[in-house]
């Protein structure tokens, strides 16, 4: 089967396709850590001890993810970007596992940002 071909970075080093160059690695953490400075905290967001308790009742009602693996996060089907009426509808919330969010759903939500 045929692999591709390395490529080129910007500063120079050759980097094996799928890889990303230590250069690339620190400008990704550089804008990450950005991005933290000007967000607010989870309890100014709304995530508070109210939040906790409606998670866990939540989560106790609805133990599995649609994987079928056990559920440890509540999600907002639709972000909620701050909108306290949507944040609290519990028609919006889905069970989670860890995988199911990290994965399939933030790359469905970066998409739509994109777009």
């Amino acid at each position: 089967m045929p692999t591709r071909a390395p490529r080129l970075c910007r500063c120079g080093h050759r980097v094996a396709s799928g890889v990303r160059c230590p250069c690339e690695r620190r400008e990704d953490a550089a804008r990450k850590a950005r991005f933290d400075q000007r967000r607010p905290s989870s309890s100014a967001r709304g995530y508070d001890r109210s939040w906790e308790k409606a998670r866990a009742e939540f989560l106790r009602r609805h133990p599995r993810c649609k994987c079928g693996d056990p559920a440890t996060l509540v999600d907002h089907i639709r972000p909620h970007r701050g909108d306290q009426t949507l944040f609290w509808d519990k028609t919006n919330w889905e069970a989670m596992c860890v995988s199911c969010h990290s994965g399939a759903k933030q790359r469905i939500e970066r998409r739509k940002l994109r777009t």
